[in-house]
Order: structure tokens, then sequence, then C-alpha cells
């Protein structure tokens, strides 16, 4: 099998599926409302200080753009990435990650700010509005580095596997020069992470009725480079154990055994076929827009034929 692209040529404004179209509808929409209604932004995005008795906002926040900017950024991250992973994942798991990994992405952020309030005794991060769908985009980056980690970009020539940390990065170096930061950062950030843990315990694989991702390459420590992954292990091993305990002692009774290989759904096999598929689903992908562009392009000069 070749290797799949990440380029499309023209069939790369092709093929946004149907659920994507969907969601950036509601992505733009309520950017929209906002607009015209400003007040709006007190009820739909995070504000800490309101968020009790308005606990909706923990759910509506994730789908509130307040920029233009950040609207085109995440309708397009979303139709382009998402025709990605859907058709990997099936749009019934896609929903559900865009579901779990933006509410537990606002509770996180939630508690961070009320916790930063009681340490600094500043009421600006009670009464900041934080929205945004960046917390999902960096979660779909995760994704990406999960099911087609070794495909290198055309145009930067680094590995997909690296996008969600140079998110970080960039997004951390770019916070020392706006003071907007305090608004995308801890999204990003808890995004990054929740999405993590979703894909490496939650998952489920409904061919295998298992659960995760165990492999080595999708471990907490290839975030970060290589010289620096002897310090991060035994740092996750902690929190894996305060956090998974009780799951992997479960994980025990069904015959599984502890380790680092040791988690729900620990077949690294099954995480190396997961990848092949999502190679695989992108490569057909690509294939087919490849052949509309083509078909597009043939009738394009046979129509310019005829008029002559």
């Amino acid at each position: 099998m070749s290797t799949p692209s990440l380029s499309g040529g023209a069939g790369a404004f092709s093929g946004f599926t149907r659920l994507c179209k969907g969601l950036a509808v509601v992505l733009i929409g309520g950017h929209i409302v906002v607009q015209f209604l400003p007040q709006a932004v007190n009820y739909l995005a995070l504000i800490p200080a309101r968020t009790i008795p308005f606990v909706w906002n923990l759910l509506t926040a994730g789908y509130i753009e307040q920029s233009v900017y950040g609207v085109v950024v995440s309708t397009l991250g979303l139709l382009f990435i998402g025709k990605l992973l859907e058709p990997v994942w099936g749009s019934r798991e896609f929903l559900k990650f865009i579901f779990v990994v933006n509410f537990l992405t606002s509770i996180c952020t939630f508690i961070t700010a009320i916790a930063l309030y009681y340490i600094t005794m500043n009421e600006n991060y009670l009464y900041l509005p934080l929205s945004g769908f960046y917390g999902v985009l960096s979660g779909f980056l995760v994704g990406i580095k999960q099911i087609i980690p070794d495909q290198e970009l055309p145009l930067l020539k680094i590995k997909s596997k690296w996008l969600p940390s140079l998110s970080i990065l960039l997004s951390i170096a770019i916070s020392f020069w706006t003071a907007q930061s305090a608004t995308y950062l801890p999204i990003l950030i808890f995004g990054t992470y929740i999405s993590w843990i979703y894909l490496r315990y939650w998952q489920r694989k409904p061919e295998t009725k298992l659960k995760g991702d165990p492999s080595d390459d999708f471990a907490f420590s290839t975030f970060f480079p290589e010289f620096l992954r002897p310090v991060i292990d035994p740092v996750a091993s902690i929190f894996h154990r305060m956090l998974c305990g009780r799951f992997e002692a479960s994980s025990e009774s069904q015959g599984y055994t502890l380790g680092g290989t040791t988690l729900p759904g620990s077949d690294p096999i099954e995480a190396s076929r997961r990848r092949e598929r999502g190679a695989r689903a992108l490569e057909e992908r690509l294939a087919a827009e490849r052949l509309g562009a083509a078909q597009g392009t043939e009738e394009s000069g046979r129509d310019a034929t005829e008029s002559v």
C-alpha cells in the first residue's frame, strides 16, 4: 500500500462529511448570534462566576466563537480534519469524541479559573468569558497523531505526530506577546490532554469490544522530544496509577496483564491495525478526490472544445 498524503490538490476542498457540515453551521450560527446579540455571551460562554446557575455554558461554550478569526479557523479545521477522522472512527464515535472533549475541557477550564482566582484574588479570572472550539481542534490533532503518526506534512516536512505538541508550543510562545492568551491557552492544553486520555483509555472499538490504545507509540511521553522521555515516563506513570488504578484492576479481571502494555484493550497489534485502517481510509478518500478532480478537469476541457 502506498503512503497516503495529506495534500489532495483541488479535491482537498471537497468530500466534507454531512456531520462536519452540520457542526460548521452550528459554529457559524453561534458566532452570528453573539455578534447581533452581544449579551448572549453572558449566557453561552463560560464565565466561571456565572456557571452556577448557568451550568449549560459548560456545554455551549465550546461552540461559541467570539471573533471572526476564531470562527474561520475552527470551521476550516473542523471540515478538513473531520473528513480524515470521521471515516476512520465512524460518525457516532466522532460526535461522541467532540462532546466528551468539549465538556471535560470546559470543566477543567472552569476549575482552573476558580483556582487561579483564589490564588491571586484577581476577579478577571471569574468574569472573563471563555469560549471556542479550540479544545476540540487540538483534540483532532491528537487523533491525527494516533491514526497517521508517520505521515509527513507536505509543506512543513514534519511528521503529523508532532502536530499537537507544536500547536501547544506555538500557543505558549504567542501568549508572551498577547494579553488574550488566557482566553484560549487553557482550552488548548486541556483539549489536548483530555483527548489523549479519551483515545488512550476510553474510546471503544466495536470490532474488538475493547477500549483504548495502549501502544508505546501513543504513550504520553511521545508528545515530548526523545531526550525528555526518560524524565516524563516516571512522572506519567505516577499519574497513570493515581487516575487509572481502579480501571486497571478491572482489566486484570478480564485477563489482561499489568505493566507497560496492560491497559484496557491492551493489544499492540490492534493499535497497529487501527493506524493501518486510518491510513487506508485516508488513501481511499484522497484517491476518490483526485479522481473527482480529474473528471472535473476532463469535463471542463470537453466543454471548452465543444464551445470552440
